[in-house]
């Protein structure tokens, strides 16, 4: 790893960040719908959905402490052969239960893959730099995803387009393309990620999973001294909850405002294309945000944003109103992730660094998981629009939550490559 310069460390980051989400954006647009197609009401898929979140809250902080202290490469691994299996069972898929079943491995996968690369990456900059700016990769990071998953939600609507193949649906064909495209992911990850630090030997598994708890502890340890650090995870709580707005519900919104499952889904695709792309333009705002107005107050604004305009899209009738909505919020969904997670890298010490972006992953994820559950069930018993303003609500009121790190930066300026916890 020593002979990587920065400029590679970012440029292996970015091309595994971005092969990474091809596979989901083929998924965004079908997923829900395919669900429903098989049989499933609203209710079932928000509860098959929240056994992921439910997995994630077991296994978010081992999964971390094994990453830091295994090893980014071997858990990386793990978890790609996992979402592999994940995938190919959906593909299957035709019962509650054995949608369960994918949605227990989905959360598997995402507490495994929950960090790795983004700490890797860090860390490996810093390995080739000490003064490396690493904040315009992660930056970069997020137009990569947007790009990626744009692309992959067009693939994915122009394969729903053609119609079904053979005895394939045609809500299928997206999910037989990421199987294969998670191929090339596994492949891509054992031949591009090289860690710093001494090869491990045969004992490594066995001292790492010693080592690992220790590792949990010293994250909860920076989370109990630190209140920025405590607030930052906070606001994950909301943002958990309220994402549900726009990952499941709005793909059933804009079936309702169509009158058919089938036009819905073929609109998502050029639609969830040019949302990720609106996504990528926000990421790529990021920096000039963070000089205007400094990164705290930015995200902030950016959370009571996101709540307005996932209003627009239960309030706003017919497709255009509801897709313009749709587009705003991913702008503004882009803008806040970099900025979030540049904030909460400032707080932690490299040793833990996995450990504590999976503590900020630990609690989104059931906090999704409840809001599935939840929303889902409003949904059916009122209306999707009745559950869309709730969620609306939850995620504009985590604003305040980034008011401790607005103050910690007004006292103390941060250097352009500060990751101490003491910054807290």
């Amino acid at each position: 790893m020593n002979a990587l310069t920065v400029r590679q460390v970012r440029r292996r980051f970015l091309l595994l960040h971005g092969l990474r989400w091809l596979p989901v954006g083929l998924l965004i647009p079908v997923f829900v719908l395919l669900m429903q197609e098989r049989g499933l009401t609203l209710a079932q898929i928000g509860t098959a959905t929240a056994a992921q979140g439910l997995v994630v809250l077991l296994l978010e902080l081992p999964t971390g402490g094994l990453a830091d202290a295994l090893g980014r490469r071997p858990v990386l691994l793990t978890a790609a052969a996992v979402n592999l299996a994940s995938l190919a069972l959906f593909v299957v898929a035709d019962t509650f239960s054995v949608f369960v079943v994918v949605w227990l491995l989905q959360g598997v996968y995402r507490a495994l893959d929950s960090g790795p690369l983004e700490s890797w990456y860090v860390d490996a900059s810093l390995a080739a730099d000490p003064d490396a700016a690493y904040e315009k990769g992660l930056g970069q990071g997020g137009t990569v995803l947007g790009i990626s998953i744009s692309a992959g939600a067009l693939i994915g609507g122009g394969l729903v387009t053609l119609g079904p193949v053979g005895p394939v649906s045609a809500l299928t064909t997206p999910l037989l393309l990421a199987v294969v495209l998670q191929l090339v992911v596994l492949v891509a990850l054992a031949t591009l990620l090289v860690e710093p630090g001494p090869v491990r030997g045969r004992g490594a598994l066995r001292s790492s999973l010693a080592a690992a708890p220790g590792m949990v502890g010293q994250a909860f340890g920076l989370l109990r001294r630190s209140r920025v650090l405590l607030a930052l995870v906070a606001v994950e709580l909301f943002w958990g909850f309220g994402m549900t707005t726009f990952e499941t519900l709005l793909p059933v919104r804009l079936a309702e405002v169509t009158g058919d499952a089938d036009r819905a889904a073929v609109l998502l695709g050029p639609a969830g294309s040019v949302a990720w792309l609106a996504s990528a333009a926000g990421a790529a705002l990021t920096p000039l945000l963070a000089r205007w107005w400094g990164a705290a107050p930015a995200a902030a604004l950016l959370r009571v944003v996101q709540g307005l305009t996932v209003a627009g899209m239960g309030l706003l009738a017919g497709p255009v109103g509801v897709l313009l909505a749709y587009l705003a919020c991913y702008t503004v969904h882009g803008a806040s992730n970099p900025l979030h997670m540049g904030l909460l890298h400032r707080q932690v010490d490299g040793p833990y660094r996995t450990s504590v972006i999976s503590l900020n992953s630990m609690v989104a994820m059931p906090a999704g998981a409840l809001g599935g559950v939840v929303l889902t069930a409003l949904a059916d018993a009122t209306s999707v629009s009745t559950a869309m303003l709730v969620g609306a609500v939850v995620l504009a009121v985590a604003a305040p939550l980034y008011l401790p790190a607005w103050r910690a930066a007004r006292r103390t300026p941060v250097a352009p490559r500060s990751v101490s916890a003491s910054n807290g």
